[in-house]
């Protein structure tokens, strides 16, 4: 006779049942589950309401559609199809119909967070599509609701919001509050660091006496913006042409390509200095190589001084005619003798090449003497000048007259001498004083420009805080027509505002700071602009007198 086998009682496997048998243990087969835990599943039916999904649990656990997705008014078919592997956070187990309750939404809002906080943490940029636009800002998906201010949207201010609905844009985190549920985000940061990475790169490859080509991108008083392939140099009207330039508007355009040379790199400011005129022929190269000193050349006066006139011989090349060297005769004011404008050959008495300067001179210029071609080759100024040397000027003297003016010139040579020194020293000082005027210029552009990011921010801050309080009302709404949750996301959104106005406000207070700081760097370096001038207009007079000492003493003893 055979023996029954009689089941060995053993946990999940065998259990007692109402009557003391041993039945199996079905529901030791179905996975443990406790709500607040993050299931995987399938998804086997999608209604207009919700979503069933089978996560191997003895019923199908159900989405809510107000669970699918943080998007509002959602369809579910365009949240999930048949078939797709998704997850889900557990809700609850039995709700009051026996329903296991899931959330898609929140599982991935759990997943998310953690990839948020983690990006925080590193500063990693995070992707997240825009799904919302609201006045002062765009709502992004990260899996959580993020929050981009407009102003931290790009690098200037967009207009228009509604062309980012719908794109994927890549931000950083710059705030994040787990109790609030609170992202704030910033493109801008992201744009940022990849121009730095960008700037870095062009003035790691860029070395000073490099040719490259750029871009006019911007024009001002003081030169000429050019766009190297993502960061701009600065031409200074200086460096713009050979020639005196009175405005760069006046060579240059918006948009134009041009070949420019790098002169000077500020790695430590990120600040390229370029010049456009070095990479054209330099004239005074064309002096050197064709005028020597004691030639004769033709040129036009452009600026009529008191200590002289400066006569240009060649497209940016001048010469000064000091007022000595003017006629004969003594000069008390060189507009006597000739005006700009004027057409004039001069004696080339010499060519500092280093130093770029000439000496020139209209009285030893030999009556019918013939000027030496252009060295440009261009069309010739020359006319005959008036310089009023007939003998109603000068009457016929004797024939030691030419050996009085030598012995003069012996006798006032050290009052002259003097006043020569005394004039370099004040064309100096006038040097000084139009580079303390340039340094003046440009802070004054840059607390401008301070001045305008203050302004810009403060204006931000002003929209971020209506932004908040329209959101406080509106979660005032949402709670007064019972729908909590979207009461409480839009009160987080609020305070999360309230705080970046604030901060924007900080920030537009510094950037004042620093303007009115610029802005007194200015006028301290035109006050010194000013001071050099005067100086030099003191050192102009008292060479001015020294020389009138030394016609002086000549008159009274030509012997001497």
């Amino acid at each position: 006779m055979s023996t029954m086998e009689i089941p060995v009682l053993e946990d999940g496997v065998w259990i007692v049942g109402p009557d003391g048998e041993l039945i199996p243990d079905y529901d030791a087969t179905f996975p443990t589950i406790n709500e607040g835990e993050v299931v995987h599943g399938t998804v086997v039916r999608v209604d207009k309401d919700e979503v069933l999904v089978d996560i191997g649990y003895k019923s199908e656990g159900v989405i809510p559609v107000s669970e699918l997705s943080i998007r509002r008014s959602v369809n579910p078919a365009d949240e999930v199809s048949l078939g797709e592997e998704i997850d889900a956070l557990v809700m609850t187990k039995e709700d009051a119909e026996g329903r296991l309750i899931l959330s898609k939404k929140r599982a991935r809002f759990e997943l998310a967070w953690k990839a948020i906080e983690a990006a925080a943490e590193s500063g990693e940029a995070v992707n997240g599509r825009v799904i919302e636009v609201v006045k002062g800002g765009l709502i992004l998906d990260l899996g959580v609701r993020g929050f981009l201010p407009a102003s931290l949207v790009d690098i200037r201010r967009v207009q228009d919001l509604d062309e980012f609905t719908g794109k994927e844009l890549r931000c950083k985190v710059i705030e994040l509050n787990r109790s609030r549920n609170n992202v704030v985000l910033s493109r801008r940061a992201v744009l940022e660091d990849e121009r730095k990475e960008m700037r870095q790169g062009i003035l790691d490859r860029l070395n000073p006496g490099d040719v490259v080509d750029g871009q006019i991108s911007n024009i001002v008083d003081f030169g000429a913006f050019v766009d190297l392939d993502g960061m701009d140099g600065l031409i200074h009207i200086s460096e713009l042409s050979w020639s005196h330039v009175n405005h760069p508007s006046e060579i240059l355009e918006i948009g134009q390509t041009v070949q420019v040379k790098v002169l000077d790199i500020d790695r430590e400011r990120q600040r390229i200095s370029l010049g456009l005129k070095q990479t054209q022929s330099d004239p005074w190269q064309q002096v050197l190589e064709h005028y020597h000193e004691e030639d004769v050349v033709e040129g036009r006066v452009t600026k009529v001084v008191t200590f002289g006139a400066f006569v240009e011989i060649l497209p940016g090349v001048e010469g000064l005619v000091h007022i000595s060297e003017l006629a004969q005769h003594h000069v008390e004011n060189p507009r006597e003798v000739v005006s700009q404008g004027d057409p004039v050959n001069v004696l080339i008495l010499e060519i500092d090449g280093d130093r770029r300067r000439l000496s020139l001179s209209l009285k030893r210029v030999e009556e019918g003497a013939e000027p030496l071609p252009r060295a440009d080759g261009g069309e010739s100024v020359h006319l005959t000048p008036n310089l009023r040397l007939s003998e109603e000027a000068f009457p016929a003297g004797s024939e030691s007259e030419g050996d009085s003016m030598s012995e003069m010139h012996l006798g006032a040579a050290e009052p002259a001498e003097a006043a020569l020194a005394l004039d370099a020293d004040a064309s100096e000082l006038l040097a000084d004083a139009v580079v303390a005027e340039e340094v003046s210029v440009e802070l004054v552009e840059e607390a401008i420009a301070a001045e305008a990011v203050a302004i810009e921010l403060a204006e931000d801050a002003i929209v971020a805080d209506a932004v908040a309080h329209e959101l406080e009302e509106e979660s005032l709404e949402a709670d007064a027509a019972g729908d909590a949750e979207a009461a409480v996301e839009l009160a987080e959104e609020a305070v999360a505002v309230e705080e970046l106005a604030v901060e924007l406000a900080a920030e537009a207070i510094a950037a004042d700071a620093v303007a009115v700081e610029l802005a007194e760097e200015a006028i301290v370096a035109d006050a010194v602009a000013v001071e050099l001038v005067e100086e030099a207009v003191v050192e102009e007079i008292v060479a001015e007198d020294l020389l009138g000492e030394a016609v002086a003493l000549a008159d009274e003893d030509p012997a001497a």
